[in-house]
């Protein structure tokens, strides 16, 4: 056990930074730094910006930031209250790829059903189509895609796609803005894919360089270097960044 505070502090005054050098390096406002030197933890939003903001700047100051972050769990984070919200993420996320799995077979039935009727169009068109040997053949293909495997996005709505990739990241996602409904909170681990459609989505992640964006089938770029940071998507795909 070590002095979580002490020891940023000791790490930030050996390299000679102010706490106004390492907010622009870190991204992370200074009234944040300092409550994390004083272990004033009850100052910042929630726990996962704690433990995203503590990995930043231990890391910036030359730190083992996963060392910390394992710190404060062992002293403010009891078992009791990570269990339930890992299992009530793996429980909905398994839910979510049952629904996807039975939608995506229901796609391939109404495919195969289009497919025959088509086919037996043509061939009465073929059959019965009068002595001039070229019938005319209505035109019943299903609308084009947007991308093989998936349909075109409807409009007014945004699909966006969150993965996982390098590590895990915390997320929050509402509806609209920080105060909208909640769709999803949690950790997306590596290799782990979380998708939404609505209007408008506000993003909170925690570790931005853990995640790829990707709306409307197009993979966004997300702001520069580690730490948390939120997004917001429109309607229309737009999106927006700041960091936390």
């Amino acid at each position: 056990m070590f002095e979580i505070g002490n020891s940023l502090r000791e790490a930030r005054l050996r390299r000679e930074v102010d706490f106004a050098e390492a907010e622009t390096a870190t991204k992370i406002r200074g009234k944040y730094l300092r409550a994390l030197e004083d272990e004033q933890f009850e100052v910042l939003p929630a726990q996962t910006y704690v433990k995203g903001f503590l990995r930043t700047y231990a890391e910036y100051l030359g730190l083992d930031g996963q060392l910390y972050v394992d710190e404060y769990n062992s002293r403010y984070v009891s078992a009791e209250e990570e269990a339930p919200f890992r299992a009530r993420s793996t429980v909905e996320g398994r839910r979510r790829d049952r629904t996807h799995r039975r939608v995506e077979s229901n796609v391939v039935i109404v495919t195969l059903v289009a497919i025959g009727v088509i086919t037996a169009l043509v061939i009465a068109a073929w059959k019965f189509g009068g002595s001039s040997g070229n019938p005319k053949i209505p035109n019943l293909l299903p609308p084009a895609t947007s991308t093989a495997g998936t349909t075109t996005v409807p409009a007014g709505v945004a699909v966006v796609v969150l993965k996982g990739v390098r590590g895990s990241s915390a997320l929050q996602v509402h509806i609209g803005s920080a105060r909208g409904r909640t769709l999803f909170t949690g950790t997306l681990e590596k290799g782990r894919t979380q998708r939404f459609v609505a209007r408008s989505l506000w993003i909170s992640a925690d570790r931005r360089e853990n995640l790829r964006l990707i709306v409307n089938g197009r993979t966004r770029v997300l702001l520069a270097g580690p730490g948390p940071v939120n997004i917001t998507v429109s309607k229309s795909g737009h999106v927006a960044q700041t960091p936390a």
